[in-house]
């Protein structure tokens, strides 16, 4: 009687050491807390020191893959009935899946695009953890790698991240990887709305005559600020594009940082009529000679589509050149430097290259332009953006409208 006394607080000593193992029967039984949900799980074991010790390492074992977004219910307990409720052919490592989502992405986008939606997702699933069982993913996991993405970077930058890991995540979903509701999660961060900053009369002016050193910068900022192009579309301008008898011109390409042509922005081509000023400056540049023949050029459409065409640069790096080697087309990224340049000269306050498109919206409302026909130039696909981005120009102009409405309305009798 005392032997047995003595062996069984023994095995209660020892248990006491050990949480989360328990007697079950005559079989120990070790307890954890996994995916929100306690789990228990009995052994096989008789009672004994040694197994209670073995027990209490297989539960740390256990805790340690689901610490580390790991745990495989089958591999630990390949005869428990969770194996076959938690564990399947389709459960798979996140870096695995990813691994075969690219090459599936890639079809439908550019080679430029595929790079800058490859290394979001190799950002966002490094942090998710690449080892990690797609199956196990709670939209927890999604909200922690928001705050972990947004302590470091852009608003813009982690908005792009989350809505191209939702697309991944999506297709996990879809394919039974992982649980319904871990897309759902990528939430993008709301932004500040930024007001266009339009450039005044005055400032244009300081521009061309203090900033611009060459004809051709002064024609060029001119054109930008007439047109409402964007500086890859009016990097990408060429002598073919000008139709000066029918004063027009043709936005048929754009390019982009890496010297890589492309249709415009919408992926549709778009004729924009030459206000007097664009149309004067448009002769300008055609005036400008720089030498170059006709360039033999690859419009990337999509993937797998693209489109060849030999066409002349409006704007050339070579007209100002001093190095022999040199692009012979600008790219955004050099047109930037010029711009600040020609900015810091002028003595006004920096605005990116982009404003000049704002400012061509931006003064045409103000001379209570038509809509419809502003959106059509500026290639958007309806007048909603104008209306959300250019509300403001508008409003401020909405006192004289009225009184131009009610003008309109008696004349009309």
């Amino acid at each position: 009687m005392g032997r047995e006394h003595a062996t069984s607080s023994g095995l209660e000593a020892e248990l006491a050491k050990h949480t989360g193992v328990e007697i079950h029967g005559n079989s120990l039984r070790i307890t954890f807390m996994w995916r929100r949900q306690r789990y228990r799980e009995t052994l096989g074991l008789p009672v004994t020191k040694a197994n209670i010790k073995h027990a209490a390492q297989l539960r740390a074992a256990v805790l340690h893959d689901v610490k580390m977004g790991k745990f495989d219910y089958a591999q630990h307990f390949p005869d428990s009935k969770n194996a076959s409720n938690y564990s399947s052919n389709r459960d798979e490592r996140l870096h695995l899946l990813l691994a075969r989502y690219k090459p599936l992405k890639a079809v439908d986008i550019t080679e430029q695009t595929e790079s800058r939606y490859n290394a979001a997702l190799d950002i966002c699933v490094d942090l998710l953890g690449r080892d990690r069982l797609a199956s196990i993913l709670l939209p927890e996991d999604v909200q922690q790698l928001r705050v972990e993405l947004i302590a470091g970077r852009a608003t813009s930058t982690v908005n792009h991240y989350l809505a191209t890991l939702a697309g991944f995540l999506a297709w996990c979903e879809n394919n039974g990887y992982c649980r319904a509701g871990v897309a759902a999660a990528c939430i993008r961060f709301e932004m500040t709305d930024r007001d266009p900053d339009p450039l005044t009369k005055a400032e244009l002016e300081l521009m061309l005559t203090k900033g611009c050193l060459h004809p051709m910068d002064r024609a060029a900022i001119t054109l930008a600020v007439y047109t409402g192009l964007r500086p890859g579309e009016l990097c990408a301008l060429a002598r073919e594009d000008i139709d000066l008898q029918k004063g027009l011109l043709n936005v048929n390409r754009a390019i982009t940082s890496t010297g890589t042509f492309k249709l415009p922005k919408t992926g549709k081509k778009r004729t924009v009529l030459l206000l007097p000023p664009a149309l004067e400056a448009c002769k300008q540049l055609l005036a400008i000679e720089h030498g170059l023949p006709p360039q033999p050029l690859t419009i990337q459409l999509t993937r797998h589509e693209t489109l060849k065409e030999t066409v002349t640069p409006l704007l050339s790096p070579l007209v100002q050149a001093r190095r022999k080697q040199i692009n012979k087309w600008f790219v955004p990224t050099a047109w930037n430097t010029k711009w600040s340049n020609i900015q810091r000269r002028s003595g006004i306050r920096p605005r990116r290259p982009y404003q000049t498109r704002h400012t061509y919206a931006c003064w045409c409302l103000t001379a209570r332009g038509n809509l419809a026909f502003i959106a059509k130039q500026m290639g958007h696909k309806d007048f909603t953006m104008l209306v959300q981005v250019y509300a403001k120009w508008m409003d401020d102009e909405s006192p004289n409208e009225l009184l131009h409405i009610w003008s309109g309305m008696q004349s009309s009798k």
